[in-house]
């Protein structure tokens, strides 16, 4: 009997050992969880821009030399004809007094030929000399005015080089910059003064390559100024037609219809209003909802009935603000997961999250410890004896 029990015994304790533990069971996680509903497409897509004049002037010398002085500042006002800045005028004067002397060098010549010639022509007159003699010094006589034109040609163009050696404004308007200073050697037409010109003003933005499509020509926009807390209209005039190398965006230019336009160099926005005119019903859901499933984008759909998960491959058009677009996986009533997305698995329980509710209770019993530390306050609470 003792083996038979202790048979049965070892029989017993190698069968429990054997077995296996079952799995723990997972736990029940809670997420937050959002009703699925179509919304409007934020058509308030807006582009930092600046005020800049419609003409800008790159002022230059149209001769090289040591730049001597430079009364232009930026920011000052200048009128037309005004001196911007001077070279220094001493080689260009010489080379005219050079040219003029050539003048009275070939004058003199004119006026010998010219006597040479009335001589010789009384002497054929006479009969004493040819006809070939003559036609001799009506040549000479020729050739010496010739002389005397280009003379005359080459001191006119001394004299304009000499004035070029001042710089003076073609239009009233804002040095808005300056590119050269007092005692640097430039080259002819190098920039030395930017003058913004008064009259129209243009807002001058960028614009990404999927969005310049939808910008037209002609457009009507709505500007914004920054500053000022105002709104202009305007219309696109001019939209770049390639792009700016660095940031691979395109430059729109834009005519503002204000007989006041912004200051120049203002910080505007510019609301394109053919964005809001495309403005369609569509499915929104926050960036936390999504996650990662292989190559494509997923959400975590909720069964009511279950409270069971399962994931939900939807397609993202496009970002509107902190939201996703989708434009397809979705339909208007279903419940999704938006947060906590990346602890779940597929068919896993969970729980709606609930706001924490003990707070009111925290502060309730951090009470009792001030009243007793503070007698005081615990004789003034309601219902002290």
């Amino acid at each position: 009997m003792k083996k038979t029990a202790l048979s049965l015994t070892s029989a017993v304790i190698l069968l429990a050992a054997c077995t296996q533990s079952a799995p723990p069971q997972e736990p029940i996680r809670a997420v937050k969880v959002m009703t699925v509903g179509a919304g409007n497409l934020t058509p308030d897509t807006e582009y930092a821009g600046e005020v800049r004049a419609r003409l800008e002037s790159r002022m230059g010398f149209r001769v090289g030399g040591k730049l001597i002085r430079r009364q232009a500042e930026v920011g000052q006002r200048v009128v037309a004809g005004q001196v911007l800045a001077q070279l220094d005028p001493q080689d260009y004067k010489l080379a005219a007094d050079a040219a003029q002397a050539q003048v009275a060098a070939a004058t003199t010549s004119r006026d010998l030929a010219a006597a040479d010639f009335k001589r010789y022509k009384d002497l054929k007159d006479q009969n004493f000399i040819s006809g070939a003699e003559l036609d001799r010094r009506e040549a000479t006589l020729k050739s010496a005015q010739a002389q005397l034109l280009q003379a005359q040609s080459q001191f006119a163009v001394q004299g304009n080089q000499a004035r070029y050696a001042v710089l003076s404004a073609d239009v009233s308007g804002l040095v808005t910059a300056v590119e050269a200073d007092p005692g640097q050697v430039v080259a002819a037409g190098a920039p030395v003064v930017r003058i913004a010109a008064d009259g129209i003003r243009d807002v001058v933005f960028s614009v990404p390559e999927d969005r310049v499509g939808a910008i037209k020509v002609g457009a009507p926009v709505t500007v914004r100024v920054w500053a000022q807390n105002t709104r202009l209209s305007g219309r696109v005039r001019e939209v770049g037609a390639s792009s700016d190398p660095v940031t691979r965006t395109y430059p729109v230019k834009v005519a503002i219809d204000s007989a006041e336009p912004p200051p120049l160099g203002a910080t505007v926005y510019v609301m394109p209003q053919s964005a809001a005119a495309t403005s369609a019903a569509v499915i929104k859901l926050p960036t936390s909802a999504l996650r990662q499933d292989g190559q494509a984008s997923a959400v975590w759909v909720l069964d009511p009935a279950s409270m069971t998960v399962r994931s939900q491959p939807v397609q993202v058009a496009t970002a509107d603000g902190n939201e996703a677009v989708i434009a397809d996986g979705l339909q208007p009533g279903m419940r999704v997961v938006s947060a906590g997305v990346h602890v779940l698995s597929p068919g896993q329980k969970v729980s709606i999250y609930q706001p924490n509710r003990s707070a009111a209770h925290d502060q309730r019993a951090q009470a009792a410890p001030d009243s007793i530390a503070n007698p005081a306050l615990a004789a003034s609470a309601p219902g002290a004896k």
